[in-house]
């Protein structure tokens, strides 16, 4: 619309403001997420590597189980990227399937420990009661390093790839249950937590409907580092043998298969573990660029 000239003595009109729609949260939560480029670039190396573990059966280029005694231990070509195992399989397709299988470890891990550990915390945080017995329990879990209570659980439950899962679930249990009781213990003192105890609300409203829903930003920033952590310690399991069965390939069943080859075929160890360490190294960012986007005292410092 046109603007009406001043005439000589008379007020000028004041124009309207232009009408803007706010953004929502999730828009300022990706612009603040993808602010940085390393961010940016770690994210499209992780949705790589999930397209290539959702596609492995219909893109990997020959079948990753066939053996070829004639074509064993043959070094990167045109035929075959990542060259062939000791076996004549092709490393490419094995990698692409590992993947599969790695990343569907670390996302059940991240289920179990994200589930038992926010319950633990809410209990923790919100009971008083509880609290003393149930940290106590959490501190001598995490008194032990990782891998070693792992290899403990491992022990006592078989090799197999649901005790992986459920073994490395209780073993990152006691890091998502200290974070929600950190945050528990600050959420039930805010006015609406006081105001939902006046009017009479059960423990499970509370808790579930009030208190949870204010918790999911560190949840969320927890469990991407335990997906890390789990593909690695899940690596590493599989390295000593008391991981998932040899039959099953994972990327550290292939690191453990092929360390008497890696004099003569370096390529065997070389390919899987640069997997895992571009898996790992993604998510560790991702997590570290989400953390930044969630917490509002690093915004302000910036």
């Amino acid at each position: 619309m046109a603007s009406v000239p001043a005439t000589p003595g008379s007020v000028p009109l004041a124009t309207a403001p232009t009408p803007h729609r706010s953004r929502s949260p999730f828009a300022l939560l990706m612009r603040q997420l993808f602010r940085r480029r390393l961010v940016v670039l770690a994210f499209a190396v992780m949705v790589a590597i999930l397209a290539v573990a959702l596609l492995a059966p219909w893109i990997s280029p020959f079948n990753p189980m066939k053996m070829d005694i004639l074509g064993r231990m043959k070094p990167p070509s045109a035929a075959h990227w990542f060259g062939t195992d000791e076996f004549g399989r092709d490393v490419l397709s094995r990698v692409m399937l590992g993947a599969r299988l790695s990343l569907l470890v670390g996302l059940l891990v991240v289920v179990v420990a994200t589930v038992l550990g926010t319950l633990l915390g809410l209990a923790a945080g919100y009971v008083r009661p509880l609290d003393g017995a149930l940290m106590r329990l959490t501190d001598a879990l995490m008194a032990f390093p990782d891998i070693l209570l792992a290899i403990a659980f491992m022990a006592a439950l078989g090799p197999s790839l649901y005790n992986v899962v459920l073994a490395l679930g209780i073993v990152y249990t006691p890091r998502v249950a200290r974070v929600v009781r950190a945050a528990c213990l600050v959420v039930r003192e805010m006015p609406f937590v006081e105001a939902a105890t006046a009017l009479g609300a059960t423990t499970p409203r509370i808790v579930f409907l009030h208190i949870l829903p204010n918790l999911m930003s560190p949840i969320l920033v927890q469990a991407t580092f335990i997906f890390a952590y789990a593909i690695l310690t899940e690596a590493a399991l599989s390295f000593l043998g008391v991981g998932v069965p040899p039959t099953t390939p994972t990327w550290g069943n292939m690191i453990a298969g092929a360390q008497q080859y890696f004099q003569q075929a370096d390529w065997l160890i070389l390919f899987p573990g640069g997997a895992i360490v571009a898996t790992v190294l993604s998510l560790q960012i991702v997590g570290d660029g989400l953390r930044d986007a969630l917490d509002p005292r690093l915004q302000k410092a910036k």
